[in-house]
């Protein structure tokens, strides 16, 4: 449904969709949260008909991918009132990318906290002005953006085109 990347790390779709298929044919089968794949840190979650992957180089702290992850899940969750699925996620995909959005900009990770995230995604909703809701956002980039490197945001259906953002 979704892929996010964030560096040139798979520069081409053709590398970006074969990456893709091995992360999902290396933990679709397994119950653990994290993997380790091509030199990166894979944390993963599957909920219905849906996984959900933050990926990372393998310098990156892996409680901090989680908390990436769990945010978006979470936020999601919020957002769909629990019905985080195929269907209730295509009929709402425009706040799967406001989601996106607040979480994470070019790699750097700016929100962790899912009530924030909802918060803020609602207000964007209601076209409140992009001055009045980014001073907080544009403080933490700048403490932030020497700290973080690359991280990927992938959201799988089994059995769908995944489109690369």
């Amino acid at each position: 449904m979704e892929a996010l990347y964030y560096d040139d790390t798979y520069p081409s779709v053709k590398e970006q969709k074969a990456f893709e298929k091995n992360i999902f044919s290396k933990t679709h089968r397994t119950d653990s949260e994290i993997a380790l794949l091509e030199g990166l840190t894979v944390v993963y979650k599957s909920n219905i008909d849906l996984f959900f992957y933050v990926v990372g180089s393998s310098h990156e702290n892996e409680l901090m991918l989680m908390a990436v992850l769990n945010c978006l899940f979470d936020s999601l969750s919020q957002m769909l009132r629990k019905n985080v699925e195929r269907r209730a996620l295509l009929e709402n995909m425009e706040g799967l990318f406001l989601a996106v959005d607040e979480i994470v900009d070019g790699g750097v990770i700016l929100e962790s906290d899912p009530q924030q995230v909802v918060h803020r995604v609602a207000l964007r909703g209601e076209d409140v002005p992009y001055s009045e809701q980014t001073v907080t956002q544009v403080s933490t980039t700048a403490l932030v953006t020497s700290l973080i490197s690359a991280y990927y945001i992938v959201l799988m259906c089994p059995n769908s085109t995944l489109v690369p953002m």
